[in-house]
C-alpha cells in the first residue's frame, strides 16, 4: 500500500446514513480508505491523529453566508467580515465549505459582472473552500439570459430572490420569470419569504405611535407576515413546477405550510438557522446600553416568542421539513457608529429605530457546536442538515458532505470525547474565543458540550484547538464550481408549458 498522508484512528465516524467505529486513511486530499479499528498501523501514514473515541463528522457545509457585501438593504450597515475573516471563523468552528452571496442591486445590469467582482474579493483570501449564490435584484431579460452561462460556464448553480426590502424586492411576475428560467437550466432558487408590503404597513403604524425600539423589529414582522409569503412562494413555485428552497424559516406556522406542500410531492425545500432555535423576542428587549443592546439580535425574520416556537422548529429538523440548517451569518459590528448596529443611533433616536438597525447576526463559527450541544437531533440528522443535504442541494455532493473513499474530499471535524472538553459544567461561549471580525456574539454565555478539536480541509489540518489553534493558511481555500442539485427537481420533464392550464 502507498503511504498515507494522514491516518485518523479511534473515532466514531458519523455520516448522514451511518454511525460506526472506523479508521480513516487520507491521501492527496481525498478519503483513501475506511477500515475497521486497529487494522491499520500508524506507521503507514506520514501523520497520525488518535481521535480518542470521539465523533468524527464530515466538514460542515454552510450555504447561507454574507461576506464583504455592499450596503444594499437601505441602511448604512456594511458587513464586518471579509472573505478572509469569515472563512477563518468558519474553519475554527468546523465548517470547511461556505457558499456566500454575490449580490446584484436593481441598478446593476449584469450578474456576470457582479460575480467577477466577488471573485476578485475572495480569490487568494479564503481559509475554507467556497462558492457563490447569485442574489438577483434586477431580473431583466438580459439578466435572465445569463442564467445559462452562470451554471454551465461559471459553476454557479443557485440564486436568491427577495419578497421584501425595497432595494431587492421582486413582484410576483418577476419571481415567476426567475423561477421559470431557473427551472429550465437546473438552477436552485432560494427565496426570502416575508410580505414586504405588509411589513412596510406595520412599520408605519408603529412609527405613528413612536414604537421604534429594537424589540419592535419583531412586532413589525409577526409570523403571519412570514407565513403568508411562504404560502404565496409555494403557490408560485407550484404554478411553474420549479424547485425552491425557502430560506431562514423562523415560524412554526410557515413550517407547517412547507410541510403540507412537501407531503403533496412538491420539490420544496426549507432552511432554518440556530437563531430560531436559541434566541427569542425577549433578547431584542434587552435593557442594556440604554435599551439598545437588543439590536445585537435583530435579524430577519426575527427570533420568535419562546420555547413553543423553538420546539416547532426543532420538530421540523427532526421530521425532515427542514432540509438544511445554515448560519445566515450576516455580521455587523455592534459599537461601530458608521457601519455597524449603532449607525442608527441619533439625537432623534437615542435608542435607535428598528427600521434602520443593520439587519443580521454573526453565527458561522458557532452553528455546529450550538446545535450539537443541544442534542435534540440524532448525530446522523446533525450531519444530514449541516453537511450532506447542503452539499446535495447545491451541487457539491459527494465531493463535499460525504466521506466516500476515492470520491470525497478529506474534510473532517474531529470532536472531543464526551466530557473531555469541559466536564459536566460545559464550555462557556464567549466572543473572545471566536475568530470572526465582530465585537459580539448573540449567543454569549451559552453552555456548549463540545467544540471542534481538529478541522481538516482536503487532508490538511487547518484547526488544532489543543495545539496552535488556527494553523490553516489564507488562500488554501478553493473556489468550487458546482453542478445541479442532486435532490428531486421538477415533477414533470421538459420545459414549462403554459398551455397545460
Amino acid at each position: 500500500m502507498d503511504k498515507l498522508d494522514l491516518l485518523v484512528t479511534g473515532g466514531i465516524l458519523v455520516t448522514a446514513s451511518d454511525t460506526a467505529p472506523l479508521d480513516i486513511g487520507i491521501r492527496d486530499g481525498k478519503i483513501a480508505l475506511l477500515a475497521p479499528p486497529g487494522l491499520l498501523s500508524p506507521s503507514i501514514a506520514t501523520k497520525h491523529i488518535d481521535a480518542g473515541g470521539a465523533y468524527i463528522t464530515p466538514g460542515g457545509v454552510d450555504t447561507h453566508v454574507h461576506l464583504e457585501e455592499p450596503p444594499l438593504f437601505g441602511g448604512r450597515g456594511r458587513s464586518s467580515d471579509t472573505f478572509e475573516t469569515g472563512t477563518r471563523s468558519a474553519i475554527c468552528g468546523g465548517t470547511t465549505t461556505v457558499v456566500a452571496f454575490a449580490p446584484q442591486a436593481k441598478s446593476m445590469p449584469s450578474l456576470l459582472e457582479v460575480l467577477r467582482d466577488c471573485h476578485d474579493r475572495a480569490r487568494g483570501n479564503c481559509y475554507s473552500d467556497y462558492g457563490f449564490h447569485m442574489l438577483v435584484g434586477n431580473p431583466s431579460p438580459a439578466v435572465l439570459k445569463e442564467f445559462g452561462p452562470l451554471i454551465n460556464e461559471e459553476g454557479v448553480s443557485s440564486l436568491k430572490i427577495y419578497m421584501t426590502y425595497e432595494a431587492l424586492q421582486l413582484r410576483d411576475d418577476e419571481i415567476l420569470d426567475v423561477l421559470c428560467e431557473s427551472r429550465g437550466h437546473g438552477i436552485t432558487t432560494m427565496i426570502h419569504a416575508e410580505n414586504g408590503d405588509v411589513l412596510n404597513w406595520m412599520t408605519r403604524k408603529l412609527e405613528e405611535r413612536g414604537l421604534v425600539d429594537p424589540v419592535y423589529h419583531a412586532t413589525s414582522r409577526p409570523q403571519i407576515v412570514e407565513t403568508e409569503a411562504t404560502g404565496r412562494a409555494v403557490a408560485l413555485a407550484e404554478l411553474v413546477d420549479a424547485p425552491m428552497l425557502i430560506v431562514h424559516v423562523s415560524s412554526p406556522r410557515a413550517a407547517a405550510v412547507i410541510r403540507e406542500a412537501q407531503t403533496r410531492g412538491l420539490p420544496l425545500y426549507a432552511e432554518t438557522c440556530p437563531q430560531y432555535l436559541f434566541l427569542t423576542r425577549a433578547d431584542m428587549a434587552h435593557p442594556g446600553d440604554n435599551g439598545f443592546e437588543g439590536a445585537k439580535c435583530v435579524c430577519s425574520p426575527p427570533p420568535r416568542d419562546g420555547p413553543e416556537d423553538h420546539d416547532g422548529i426543532w420538530l421540523g429538523l427532526q421530521n425532515g421539513t427542514f432540509t438544511v440548517l445554515s448560519s445566515d451569518h450576516c455580521p455587523f459590528m455592534y459599537n461601530d457608529t458608521e457601519k455597524g448596529k449603532k449607525s442608527i443611533i441619533s439625537e432623534k433616536y437615542p435608542r435607535g429605530h428598528f427600521k434602520g438597525i443593520p439587519n443580521g447576526i454573526p453565527g458561522i463559527e458557532t452553528r455546529l457546536s450550538l446545535v450539537m450541544s443541544e442534542a435534540r437531533i440524532t448525530m446522523q440528522k446533525f450531519v444530514e442538515v449541516t453537511s450532506a443535504n447542503p452539499a446535495k442541494l447545491y451541487g457539491l455532493y459527494p465531493r463535499k458532505g460525504a466521506l466516500l473513499p476515492g470520491v470525497s474530499d478529506a474534510d473532517l471535524v474531529i470532536w472531543y470525547p464526551e466530557g473531555q472538553l469541559s466536564g459536566a459544567e460545559g464550555l462557556t461561549l464567549t466572543n473572545e474565543m471566536l475568530h470572526h471580525n465582530v465585537d459580539y456574539t448573540p449567543f454569549e454565555g451559552r453552555k456548549l458540550k463540545n467544540w471542534p478539536r481538529y478541522t481538516i480541509l482536503r487532508g490538511e489540518v487547518v484547526w488544532d484547538r489543543d495545539g496552535d489553534g488556527l494553523v490553516g493558511k489564507k488562500g488554501y481555500g478553493e473556489f468550487l464550481k458546482r453542478g445541479k442539485s442532486s435532490l428531486p427537481g421538477p415533477r414533470k420533464a421538459g420545459e414549462f408549458d403554459i398551455s397545460q392550464f
